[in-house]
């Protein structure tokens, strides 16, 4: 793995080899290697191969770059954002992000964080999806994926662990995806938007406010948004509040103060979107993502 592509800040424990080990980042980057594109690779030829990243402290955040293989990045605990295919992910506890060979991302990370990928070689997976997406994965697959997390990358390919993944990719085909994705417009004027809107969402000016903020008409301001995101301004902005009120959650904010911070007027207002958006109340939508069974956590 090319050092430079990432910064790590805290203390950083790479989960490999045997339950409870603990490898060193340098081990980490021994695993992957660059190919003739300078595109990340697996350095030893395998169906699958999983690592696991813990840190107690800090944070991690990556150059933009992408992987030969398919990933799968599963999230334990924490909090991840992902950047790639013009949209924004937020990676919730007990969630993963879907990226696919060749598509260029970047990932920030803040402790304590738990995470695990998968990374695939395309030929084993050839009928997932061909586009980044959130999913949710099953139990099964989860403790796959943690189990495979422990086995030598040069796993044999014709004993345990080769069947192993050969249901770890089955299971991987059930997967549903979720609504955790924020379309990114590429607009300059557009993106300032975003950033603004991101630092301050609690602020309820109007879209014309907004456009005259940019220095774009309101008329303008629509139309880029629903060319470059399929969506329009009251529904973009509810996406962005639904990723930050994720992102608020898993670092155990209230419902309450997630609210306030998001500009709603009271957590009752707030929780009745949060519902129509998934289906369920932010109270219980954390309830199941942090109900991982002990000794996982």
């Amino acid at each position: 793995m090319d050092p430079t592509s990432w910064t790590f800040s805290g203390d950083v424990q790479v989960a490999n080899g045997p339950p409870g080990a603990v490898a060193s980042l340098e081990s980490l980057g021994s695993r992957f290697t660059l190919d003739a594109r300078g595109r990340l690779k697996t350095a030893v030829e395998r169906p699958a191969n999983a690592i696991g990243i813990r840190m107690a402290s800090g944070g991690i955040e990556s150059e933009p770059h992408e992987h030969r293989e398919s990933q799968l990045m599963y999230l334990v605990r924490g909090e991840m954002i992902c950047e790639a295919s013009n949209a924004l992910w937020i990676v919730p506890p007990q969630s993963a992000l879907w990226i696919p060979g060749g598509v260029t991302h970047r990932i920030r990370g803040r402790a304590p964080l738990e995470g695990y990928s998968v990374f695939l070689n395309p030929r084993s997976a050839p009928n997932l999806p061909k586009d980044c997406c959130a999913v949710s994965v099953t139990p099964l697959f989860r403790e796959l994926l943690l189990r495979l997390a422990t086995r030598p990358a040069l796993y044999d390919l014709k004993g345990p662990d080769a069947r192993l993944v050969t249901v770890l990719l089955d299971e991987l085909a059930t997967v549903s995806i979720e609504k955790h994705r924020l379309p990114m417009p590429s607009d300059p004027r557009l993106r300032r938007l975003v950033d603004a809107m991101a630092a301050e969402p609690a602020i309820g000016v109007t879209t014309k406010t907004w456009a005259k903020r940019i220095g774009v008409s309101e008329r303008t301001l629509n139309r880029v948004l629903v060319e470059e995101t399929g969506l329009s301004f009251g529904r973009w902005r509810q996406q962005l509040h639904i990723i930050l009120a994720i992102q608020k959650l898993s670092r155990d904010a209230t419902v309450q103060n997630v609210a306030l911070d998001l500009g709603y007027e009271n957590a009752s207002s707030f929780v009745t979107m949060f519902r129509k958006a998934l289906g369920t109340s932010p109270a219980r939508y954390m309830a199941n993502r942090l109900a991982a069974p002990e000794g996982k956590r």
